[in-house]
């Protein structure tokens, strides 16, 4: 197949802020003012510049360079040459239904057994009542997620979700991840197709990313042996693009991973887009390791997570966009991320429960003029977009989406 390369036109951007590519001056200037001491970033740059495929050992190589500039140099061109200096963020509100997971997931500190302190599910009209909560600023966007429930029913998650449509009919509803459409089919004794036909019926506009954590099978038997493996993860995926759903990708970093490991999950994010274009944004996501079985860990430093957003920027040559998850690796690494090639920081998110029960110390939510301050800041031009991507105007409490 042929590779899809940084500089193609994608659906998900307007065209009024890509950058379609440089001219031949321009490149040539960015070949000289690209300096690094690492005669392996040499090589990758004159690939990047000549918009050729890096490969599997290039990804390695930008993992285990020292000269972190010159990788953050390299993701920043690309960026700025796709984005200008255009920053996405997005008002949104994280709505978690239940935390009751039948999985015992080594890196997970969210999931609770049904019987357990702490365990909790909501009623419809108590999930309901807490997107209304979130509503003062319009959202445009409910981020759902939750436990594998070993009692709920398809027809609860059905009509959670319909309920949101008649009560928030503007709202863009972007719900449940591969991991637990993959157990809502085997429980209903559905096929994944049919499953996310329902959920579509019902009022899903697309899907989130996660549950991706690392791909490789070492990996995922340590962290997360109950859940589906790798490839179930990317058929799923593959499902949903093929009837029409977007969705993000993700990847859990900083636990018992290796850079090949890493590497490996881009590729095969990056193959799978060559396929459906269904992907519309990466997003790493930094393991938090406090209340989790994986405790004895230490957190990522800045400097990984500055790292990951780069080098997903590079290896990523068919994605639109990489987001810099304020509330994972904070605001301030989220702004310097923006100029290692993140155009995105989220959204306001509101209430975020998932990575708090893990020990995230970022605040629980974020009002827009704040992400706005975040990004003019960082020198970015803010846009607040939808989930699609499309830029949001607002008059008072009342937004419309460009088309």
């Amino acid at each position: 197949m042929q590779a899809c390369f940084l500089f193609e036109l994608f659906a998900a951007v307007p065209s009024t802020i890509i950058r379609t590519g440089a001219n031949v001056e321009e490149t040539r200037k960015s070949r000289h003012s690209f300096q690094t001491d690492d005669p392996r970033l040499s090589s990758i740059a004159e690939k990047v510049f000549a918009e050729q495929r890096l490969s599997f050992d290039d990804g390695v190589a930008l993992y285990r360079s020292a000269d972190i500039l010159a990788v953050g140099w390299l993701a920043n061109w690309v960026r700025e040459k796709m984005h200008g200096d255009i920053a996405y963020f997005n008002v949104n509100r994280h709505i978690n239904p239940t935390n009751v997971c039948v999985a015992a997931c080594r890196l997970c500190a969210f999931g609770r057994k049904k019987d357990a302190p702490g365990a909790y599910t909501m009623a419809l009209e108590e999930a309901w009542q807490r997107a209304a909560e979130g509503y003062s600023e319009a959202v445009t966007e409910f981020h759902l997620v939750g436990g594998l429930h070993p009692d709920l029913q398809l027809e609860y998650f059905l009509d959670l979700i319909s309920g949101l449509k008649q009560r928030f009919p503007k709202v863009h509803i972007k719900a449940f991840t591969m991991v637990e459409i993959a157990f809502l089919a085997k429980r209903s004794k559905l096929t994944i197709r049919e499953t996310i036909e329902k959920l579509k019926a019902a009022g899903v506009d697309s899907m989130p990313g996660g549950g991706a954590e690392i791909f490789a099978d070492r990996v995922r038997h340590i962290i997360c042996d109950h859940k589906i493996d790798g490839d179930e993860w990317l058929e799923t995926a593959r499902i949903a693009h093929q009837l029409g759903m977007r969705s993000n990708a993700t990847m859990l970093y900083g636990h018992v991973e290796n850079d090949e490991d890493r590497v490996d999950h881009l590729l095969r994010l990056r193959a799978l887009q060559d396929e459906t274009g269904g992907f519309q944004t990466f997003i790493p996501l930094a393991f938090h390791p406090d209340n989790t079985a994986l405790d004895h860990l230490p957190r990522t430093t800045g400097l990984t997570d500055i790292r990951q957003i780069a080098v997903g920027r590079l290896m990523l040559d068919n994605f639109a966009h990489i987001k810099a998850y304020w509330q994972m690796m904070t605001a301030k690494i989220a702004q310097i991320a923006l100029r290692f090639g993140a155009d995105d920081i989220d959204g306001t998110v509101v209430e975020e429960k998932i990575y708090h029960d893990a020990g995230a110390e970022t605040p629980q939510g974020m009002r827009r003029v704040d992400l706005v301050r975040l990004i003019t800041e960082a020198g970015r031009v803010p846009v607040e977009r939808d989930t699609l991507y499309r830029a949001v105007e607002r008059s008072g409490d009342t937004f419309t989406v460009a088309v």
